[in-house]
């Protein structure tokens, strides 16, 4: 299982981030993208400068984040 040292060791360039707002936002400030096998990484795109955070598949569910909403496989 991943931990958090395992998920920041993990190459996020290249990754496809999409918009994960979860209401009528226009901005789609809240980023998601798949970045290995129950790895994810949630950004920012109002502060592009700022690193991803990164989680478990079983952490973003725990905070009721289900990305296949915004179209990612899961």
């Amino acid at each position: 299982m991943l931990d958090g040292t395992d998920l920041y060791g993990l190459d996020i360039d290249g990754a496809s981030f999409v918009k994960a707002c979860g209401g009528p936002c226009t901005e789609g400030c809240v980023t998601l993208a798949r970045i290995g096998d129950n790895a994810w990484a949630l950004g920012d795109s109002k502060r592009p400068d700022m690193e991803p955070l990164r989680f478990t598949t079983e952490e973003l569910d725990s905070a009721g984040i289900d990305p296949a909403k915004f179209g990612l496989p899961v």
